[in-house]
């Protein structure tokens, strides 16, 4: 059944004829023509496989996996040069699920595609669905909503607010809601988390009036009730 698929591609011809094959399947299609901007799209939004270039400005395709492995299990179609033997057992070993060499043609790619999110289908786990009081998460279908009134928020705060929801009752440090959202290796501002969870309140506890993540001094936050 078609989904979302998202192209990194710095080559305009290959990701144009991608895309416009996926199109006519009913693949609804996002387009990045390099690393960093789609590193950022695979990590902001739901997609059901992406199709990953190794050579790409900015940064190369084997670094987008790895930094979307940190907390994303999308599927993963690297693109490959014919004889790139290397890149195609690095992005194995990486986390990618399959590999097509260009040029290829569009049915194989169709065929890998299918093949890789009926695998990644099977494997998911059944009990991906949190409340609180009027709040739901949905893991599988990426969604908050407020009393079924959708909360829009980025990738980065939907890890976190499903971390908490997963981890109810439990007061969690900064350190650990760093390690499980951002990464073991994550090197920016250790004050990341405190922005995040202020981003949070700022769409569910201020606009609902309601105190949904507490902070325990000290020590850190939790969603308790």
């Amino acid at each position: 059944m078609p989904g979302s698929i998202l192209i990194i591609e710095d080559e305009e011809k290959i990701a144009r004829f991608t895309e416009l094959e996926l199109i006519h399947e009913g693949y609804t299609v996002d387009k990045c023509t390099d690393g960093r901007s789609g590193l950022e799209a695979a990590l902001e939004n739901a997609y059901d496989c992406v199709l990953l270039d190794i050579m790409l400005p900015g940064i190369n395709g084997l670094e987008v996996l790895r930094r979307l492995r940190k907390t994303s299990d999308v599927p993963v179609i690297m693109l490959t040069a014919r004889d790139a033997v290397m890149d195609k057992v690095s992005g194995l070993d990486m986390g990618a699920d399959d590999y097509v060499t260009k040029p290829f043609a569009i049915e194989e790619l169709l065929a890998r595609i299918r093949l890789v999110t009926r695998k990644r289908a099977a494997v998911k786990q059944p009990e991906e669905e949190y409340s609180f009081g009027l709040l739901s998460l949905s893991v599988p279908r990426h969604e908050v909503t407020w009393d079924g009134k959708p909360v829009e928020l980025t990738g980065k705060e939907f890890a976190l607010l499903e971390t908490l929801l997963e981890n109810r009752n439990i007061v969690l440090s900064r350190e650990t809601l760093l390690e499980k959202v951002w990464g073991y290796d994550y090197a920016g501002e250790t004050n990341i988390v405190d922005v995040y969870i202020r981003y949070l309140r700022s769409k569910i506890d201020d606009v609902y009036g309601v105190r949904l993540i507490q902070t325990v001094r000290g020590v850190g936050y939790a969603v308790k009730d």
